[in-house]
Parts: structure tokens; sequence; C-alpha cells
């Protein structure tokens, strides 16, 4: 007799990695933003650093609008004209995460946010967004099944 092959012979289900990753950086962010931002205190004082931290909230919000607006409008002109608006997408997509990114108080995540917001920066970043979307869709095109992405499951069986 053939052993079973399927999802209930596998056990449990695994988690996926990235929801791992994401919680570590739920645990490790604030951790190194408060000591970044104790650092800066201690080098430039207390108020002048919350004084840097609101001036780079205000220079983040307005740079959310305006980049936000811009990616919109070359949304709306993509999808007029019939183009495909991956480009314009990805910019938006870019856009949101950077700004949600400035809008929490700290050193690094405006660092990372202004990053992705700022047009001379955005091209990197959107490479890797594309890289990173690209391999996970060939992945689930060409053997999905995790890091050995060998055969999928085959279950004999007869036709009456």
């Amino acid at each position: 007799m053939a052993p079973a092959v399927g999802p209930a012979a596998r056990g449990r289900r695994r988690r996926p990695r990235w929801l791992a990753v994401v919680f570590v950086l739920l645990l490790v962010v604030p951790i190194l933003e408060i000591a970044t931002i104790i650092a800066v205190g201690k080098v430039i004082g207390g108020w002048q650093t919350l004084v840097l931290l609101l001036l780079e909230s205000a220079l983040g919000a307005w740079l959310v609008r305006r980049e936000g607006a811009r990616a919109w409008r070359a949304l709306v002109t993509a999808l007029n004209t019939g183009q495909m608006p991956s480009r314009q997408l990805a910019d938006a997509a870019l856009v949101l995460v950077g700004g949600t990114l400035l809008l929490s108080p700290g050193f690094l995540t405006d660092v990372v946010g202004f990053f992705l917001i700022l047009p001379v920066t955005r091209p990197l970043a959107r490479r890797a967004l594309e890289a990173v979307v690209a391999r996970r869709v060939l992945r689930g095109f060409f053997g999905g099944r995790g890091r050995g992405g060998g055969p999928p499951d085959v279950i004999e069986g007869q036709v009456l």
C-alpha cells in the first residue's frame, strides 16, 4: 500500500515566511527607533530632536501629498491611454508605503520612507519591488511548492 500523499499527510501547515519577518520587524524596529532618538537627543539635545522629528514629519507630509498626486495623475493618464499601468501602480504603492513610514515617529523609518517617496530614489525601490514580484510570480508558475519547487503532488486513482 502506498503512503498517503496530500495536505493531511504532511502534518501541520507551515506559516508563511513573511509573517515571521513582519513579526520580528514589529519587535525590532520600535526598539531601534527609540535607541536612535535617544542617541540623537544626546548629541543635539532633546528639544532639537523633537523639532527635527516634527520638521521631518511636515516635510514628509508635503512630499507624500505632492508625489501621491503625481502618481495618481500618471495612473489616470495610463489608464485613459490604454497603457498597462504597472510602473504607475508600483509608484503609487511605494508612495503609500513610504507615506505610512513617514507618519510613524522616528529617524530610521523616515529614512526608508524618504527613499521610497523621493523621485530620485524611487526607481531603485521600484526595480527591487518588480524583482520581488517577478520572483514570486515565476515561483508560482514554475513549481511554487516552497523552496524545493518539486513536482506537484500526484494522487493516483481510477475513474469509474
